[in-house]
């Protein structure tokens, strides 16, 4: 296919599609899916090789959140059968994180439900952080508090914070559709404030939840504009008792679709698969191992994934190896500036994958979203 061809061509020079192009490939048919998945696995070969980061998910406090977004099972009203707790101690959130260092994960995501946190939630989880990173050096710590106050991020960054995960989750225009007790805006906002006290910046999206492919190039679009180190990609586990229940309009063939398209949007930035792919993506998942360079090892927020020496098994039965501590994720060129030069502009020549992170040691990881129990 000359789109294909085109795409490929651009991706390896990290030169940007169009949205044209772009929605054309998520109205390709199912007899060129694989077609889709070799170009799209082409880019991310060049600026990843075949490596696959892991994450590990730390829930610090889980349910009672008083913010309305229809697809979270936390959210304010939500009848979903799920754990309520409030913070972890810094000594059981350090446990929970050396189990998931110790089966392979690279960075560790503290996520916590509400709106945002409080300057004393900033200091609790600020030991949290010191206490993880006093017991696994080399870990990368992903924080996901919601929406954050000023000066928030500068102090998270002080305890030792590499990055801060914040979602656009769908499209501008259909944002208020989805929540109503925060803005589009806000978002934008938080992953601002992350960008600019240093943190990597991981922002993502949610599909499934009844968007329109224009939503889907749109919110991609944006991601790559804000220009995070990482963009988690979740699909959405409909919860009974949240007002997405019913929406299953998700299949695996779709699922592959969407991920080629933002990495051909985002080639050469971290693509996370995140909350819902052992649900919608099912026995496709290793395909996606060729669209995706990271993925969360074992369970979710709220939903529990497959075990975590299955995803060990599907990765080395798909060809592909774990990105080990000693290796930065991010290509080189993103090193090279601080303050853009990722996602969201084109370069000359293109450099092999492997080289510094961006935003320093952070190497641009990140989580998910609250998508019905994916990510942070």
């Amino acid at each position: 296919m000359d789109l294909l061809n085109t795409l490929v061509d651009k991706g390896l020079r990290r030169e940007l599609p169009t949205r044209e192009e772009a929605l054309a490939v998520l109205a390709t048919s199912d007899d060129d899916l694989l077609d889709v998945v070799a170009a799209a696995g082409r880019v991310r070969r060049q600026w990843f090789g075949r490596r696959v980061k892991l994450n590990y998910l730390v829930n610090l406090k889980s349910g009672l959140c008083p913010e309305d977004c229809s697809y979270c099972s936390q959210r304010l009203g939500s009848k979903a059968g799920i754990l309520k707790y409030t913070w972890l101690k810094p000594d059981e959130a350090s446990k929970a994180a050396a189990a998931g260092v110790a089966g392979g994960a690279k960075r560790v995501c503290l996520v916590a439900s509400g709106r945002g946190p409080t300057d004393r939630d900033v200091d609790r989880v600020s030991r949290t952080i010191e206490a993880i990173k006093e017991q696994n050096g080399d870990v990368e710590v992903c924080a996901c508090l919601g929406l954050l106050s000023e000066g928030q991020a500068d102090r998270l960054r002080e305890a030792g914070a590499d990055a801060y995960n914040h979602n656009l989750n769908t499209s501008e225009e259909t944002y208020g559709a989805i929540t109503t007790t925060h803005t589009y805006a806000d978002r934008v906002e938080t992953v601002q404030q992350a960008q600019a006290a240093g943190l990597s910046a991981c922002s993502g999206l949610i599909a499934g939840m009844g968007e329109s492919d224009k939503d889907l190039v749109d919110v991609v679009f944006a991601l790559r504009d804000l220009d995070p180190d990482s963009v988690p990609v979740n699909f959405l586990i409909p919860f009974e008792g949240t007002p997405l229940a019913k929406e299953w309009n998700l299949t695996p063939q779709r699922c592959l679709r969407i991920l080629a398209m933002v990495r051909f949007v985002c080639p050469d930035v971290e693509v996370r698969l995140a909350g819902g792919r052992e649900v919608h993506l099912r026995s496709m998942q290793p395909l996606a191992l060729h669209l995706v360079n990271s993925i969360f090892l074992g369970d979710y927020l709220t939903s529990e994934g497959q075990a975590g020496q299955a995803d060990l098994d599907m990765i080395a039965d798909a060809g592909f190896e774990v990105e080990g501590a000693g290796t930065t994720t991010l290509p080189r060129h993103r090193a090279d500036a601080l303050t853009g030069g990722g996602c969201g502009s084109s370069a000359s020549a293109p450099e092999q994958a492997g080289g510094c992170g961006s935003h320093e040691a952070s190497g641009g990881g990140g989580c998910g979203s609250h998508a019905g129990g994916g990510g942070c």
